[in-house]
């Protein structure tokens, strides 16, 4: 994102150059209007601890410390955050699959399937997040299955295998409608290769 700015701020600044005829090269700033840019100091706060939450789980989960890990996660969705955004709430549904994920892990499937369920209310139309959230409700019936065949409660297992199947094909549908609706990436012009 503060690529996105900086990149903004110069070609708003290029654009109060200008050349004339008859005189040297001359570049005068664009008006104060044009150049006013605000930055959302709140949501780059947010985003930052995000990825900082993600880094120490990913440190927890490399010594086999999942608690610490969803600890560390449940700082971001339990803790101060901006005005709700697209932005943030992709973020948010991002951390609540990993947590889904972490908790199916641990055996707590039940938990899990919140996770996702709160994720999804975050991001409610066409989108990766959303696709990925049913991708993770997808792995944790898969657990569910498997800890039940464990147990020998073949219903259980027989429901929660339905619903993982359910859960991917839901996934693949939102993937697919969001690769058919994203432009294609422009090709690199060849001065650019």
């Amino acid at each position: 994102m503060s690529r996105q700015v900086l990149a903004l701020a110069l070609l708003i600044g290029l654009l109060g150059c200008n050349r004339a005829p008859t005189e040297a090269a001359r570049c005068e700033p664009a008006s104060s209007a044009m150049l006013e840019v605000r930055v959302d100091e709140r949501l780059l706060a947010f985003l930052s601890r995000a990825r900082a939450a993600h880094h120490a789980a990913d440190l927890a989960e490399g010594t086999g410390d999942r608690a610490a890990a969803i600890r560390a996660l449940e700082a971001v969705t339990h803790g101060a955050r901006p005005s709700m955004s697209p932005e943030v709430g992709e973020v948010l549904a991002d951390v609540h699959a990993r947590l889904g994920e972490l908790r199916s892990e641990q055996g707590d499937h039940d938990g899990a399937a919140r996770e996702v369920g709160e994720g999804l209310a975050l991001v409610p139309g066409t989108s990766y997040f959303r696709g990925h959230l049913f991708e993770v409700r997808g792995r944790i019936e898969e657990r569910r299955m498997e800890a039940a065949r464990a147990r020998g409660d073949e219903a259980l297992a027989a429901s929660a295998r339905a619903e993982a199947l359910a859960s991917f094909d839901e996934a693949m549908r939102i993937q697919d409608a969001v690769i058919r609706a994203a432009p294609e990436p422009s090709a690199p012009a060849a001065s650019d290769r």
